[in-house]
């Protein structure tokens, strides 16, 4: 239902730490009609290119809090807010070449009322500027 606007055109850009690029990163929203705590968020899944990003490299970040996925399975104080824009970042050294990159992204969540655990998709092609 909301696959198309997972993904925002904004915000798509290299991490740079220290003068040294550590990675990229790139908006991404809920999936879902109403926020979810971050507990209930299984998993998110990057593709750049074609090439599947390994789940230990992915980190999600809302309101100036970050975590990897890992840890955000048991974060019960906090959530990711319907139309919340939430950073996800992806450790790669050296990040990625300006120009235009395909881009696809899923999220696995879970929800109370569903007996099944619903895992949305989208992909584009994004611009990363220089």
């Amino acid at each position: 239902m909301f696959d198309k606007m997972m993904l925002c055109d904004e915000g798509f850009e290299n991490v740079v730490e220290n003068g040294e690029t550590t990675g990229f990163s790139l908006l991404a929203r809920l999936p879902y009609y109403r926020g979810l705590g971050l507990s209930m968020i299984e998993d998110i899944t990057i593709a750049i290119d074609g090439e599947q990003v390994k789940r230990e490299d992915v980190r999600f970040s809302v309101r100036g809090r970050s975590w990897t996925l890992d840890e955000i399975e048991t974060v019960y104080d906090d959530r990711w807010n319907f139309g919340e824009k939430a950073k996800v970042t992806v450790v790669r050294a050296g990040g990625l070449a300006q120009g235009g990159h395909q881009v696809e992204i899923a999220v696995r969540m879970r929800v109370s009322y569903l007996p099944f655990v619903p895992t949305t998709k989208t992909g584009r092609e994004l611009q990363l500027a220089a």
